[in-house]
């Protein structure tokens, strides 16, 4: 009886072993990757806003620097344009009628928003998706449509806003003759607008809060009013301050509501009754070529603005709610 040997197959030889100086680039190269892409993805949004967003306000500012006119000469003046706000009445009349508007419209706009989204978080509400979508329609509607609607529920004569007011013994009123008249309409015009948008921005917001602490803070006996002001206000407070801090832009910027109910008169009125800071520079910047370089100082004082009280709106929210 004979045994035989057998043999294994032989392995398959070992790859050669990668070069340290490889090795090394390799996760130099993975390391970058890591790092740099994430901006290499939102670099289109830097080149559009510097295209777009920041070479403009360069401009404007070398504009605001310069007695800049659009078919003249751009001789250098220093900041006499800015001196010269200190002075100008339509300046300061503007500002007034943009901060008029502003606190009308912003104030009451937001804490109807409050409301509705406070309601439509309900769960016991019926058709919610519906109630949601119709709430959010005025946003999409056309401002030139809203112009005519409200300028025929404020118009003097045979508007239905004066023929209401007439019920209860009060004489018709000339919405756009008045400055507190005027202010009124333009910002019934904006809430119409903007609740709706706004009201949709807290909801989810009230949605992302856990239910698990309305659930504890009811074992606990707190009772609705308990959980809205303990609970929903203090969650809350990233995305009311970003709603506040965006109707604030909006309402310093404010510009299409009160032309339209002008109809197209830049200056707001015969005497400027609602002519607002962005309707004061379009006059400067666009309307008249020979004061394009005030113009531009008129739009940095109206950005300085607009920086300031939404900076202080933002201090005041989260303190408050705090």
């Amino acid at each position: 009886m004979s045994l035989s040997a057998t043999t294994a197959p032989p392995s398959p030889s070992a790859p050669p072993p990668t070069p340290p100086r490889r090795r090394s680039r390799a996760i130099t190269l993975n390391r970058l990757d890591l790092k740099l892409s994430p901006y290499l993805y939102i670099a289109p949004f830097f080149v559009i806003f510097g295209i777009f967003g920041f070479y403009p306000m360069l401009r404007t500012a070398w504009m605001s620097l310069h007695d800049w006119n659009l078919i003249g000469d751009h001789s250098f003046i220093g900041f006499d344009n800015y001196t010269r706000l200190f002075g100008d009445e339509y300046f300061w009349n503007a500002t007034i009628n943009t901060f008029g508007i502003f606190i009308l419209s912003t104030i009451p706009q937001l804490l109807l928003a409050l409301f509705l989204a406070t309601m439509l978080n309900r769960t016991f509400l019926r058709a919610r998706t519906l109630f949601r979508m119709a709430i959010f329609m005025p946003n999409v509607v056309s401002v030139a449509a809203v112009a005519i609607v409200f300028g025929m529920l404020f118009q003097r004569d045979f508007g239905l806003i004066n023929w209401v007011l007439s019920l209860v013994g009060i004489d018709a009123v000339d919405w756009d003759a008045q400055k507190w008249s005027s202010w009124t309409a333009i910002a019934s015009m904006v809430n119409w607008r903007w609740t709706g948008y706004n009201t949709l921005i807290l909801l989810a917001g009230m949605q992302a809060i856990p239910k698990d602490l309305y659930e504890a803070a009811a074992i606990d006996g707190a009772n609705q009013w308990k959980q809205f002001w303990r609970i929903t206000l203090p969650m809350l407070t990233p995305t009311f301050v970003f709603v506040v801090t965006l109707s604030t832009i909006g309402g310093l910027q404010l510009f299409t509501e009160p032309l339209v109910f002008g109809n197209g008169n830049i200056i707001g009125g015969d005497q400027r009754e609602f002519q607002t800071l962005a309707m004061y520079m379009y006059e400067l910047g666009i309307e008249n070529l020979s004061t394009a370089g005030y113009g531009a100082a008129v739009a940095w004082a109206m950005f300085v603005m607009i920086a300031l009280v939404s900076l202080v709106n933002f201090l005041l929210v989260r303190r408050s709610v705090k």
